[in-house]
């Protein structure tokens, strides 16, 4: 059935929307501030959820988890877990959008709920990831909950950050959105179905093999990482061998080696 105006419209400003939302994670992403090689406090997080805040649970996913695996796939040191971070970022988006359009009369306490399980939804999906990935590279238990406790600092900086600045934020933009054709996402009670197409399929089976690209990558590391701890302990054992042979030789023929200059009496 062929689609009426009304309909072409709202998919049209749904797209514009994405589209736009993308954009704005993507580059709060590039705000930050590095606090050593693995953690950062940025500004992406709090577009992930105004995004949400704005246009609802699958727009505000799509746009948080579009922009958030875009940076990775453009930075290197990040481009493994881009299909990890659409995942997670599309959560966190996916839940404040959610629950910012639930009975809670109070706008602010409804979009002040909705921001910070939004943003718990993904610092407990981004550990867990972290955790995980410390247990798949050989780490004992003890240095991957530490691992974990460290960056969890990181992300409640950013989570509190990420609140403070969505908040307030998504309140006054929707008040001048109401006043455009935006309108009718903000009051969209029931988000219209369809993402299930060949694009959204093609980017699930993508995220899949990437995802499990990346396991296989963190287990050859595993396995990297043991050989070579297993021909330095044997290149010492045969150091220690070669050592007590030359101490064995030097007792029989009597010959005391003279530390000072090197030479033998």
């Amino acid at each position: 059935m062929a689609k009426t105006n009304a309909e072409k419209r709202v998919t049209l400003y749904r797209v514009v929307s994405i589209g736009l939302m993308a954009a704005l994670v993507y580059v709060g992403n590039f705000m930050e501030i590095r606090l050593n090689n693995d953690a950062r406090v940025h500004l992406g997080n709090s577009m992930c959820l105004l995004a949400g805040l704005l246009f609802g649970g699958v727009s505000g996913g799509l746009s948080s988890g579009i922009g958030g695996a875009l940076y990775d796939l453009f930075n290197p040191a990040y481009v493994m877990s881009a299909p990890y971070t659409f995942f997670s970022k599309f959560s966190m988006g996916f839940v404040s959008g959610k629950l910012n359009r639930s009975g809670i009369k109070s706008e602010f306490l409804r979009t002040l709920i909705a921001a910070i399980c939004g943003q718990l939804t993904y610092i407990i999906l981004y550990l867990g990831k972290s955790f995980i990935e410390q247990l798949l590279l050989g780490n004992p238990i003890e240095t991957a909950t530490g691992v974990m406790v460290e960056k969890a600092v990181t992300s409640l900086i950013n989570g509190t950050l990420a609140v403070i600045i969505a908040v307030p934020l998504s309140i006054a933009i929707k008040k001048a959105l109401r006043s455009s054709g935006f309108k009718i996402l903000l009051e969209e009670k029931k988000e219209s179905k369809g993402y299930f197409n060949p694009v959204t399929i093609a980017l699930t089976i993508f995220a899949i093999i990437v995802t499990a690209g990346f396991g296989i990558r963190l287990s050859a590391e595993k396995k990297i990482r043991k050989a070579e701890e297993e021909k330095e302990i044997a290149y010492q054992q045969q150091i220690d061998e070669l050592n007590e042979k030359i101490d064995y030789l030097y007792e029989k023929l009597e010959i005391e080696e003279n530390k000072e200059n090197g030479t033998f009496e």
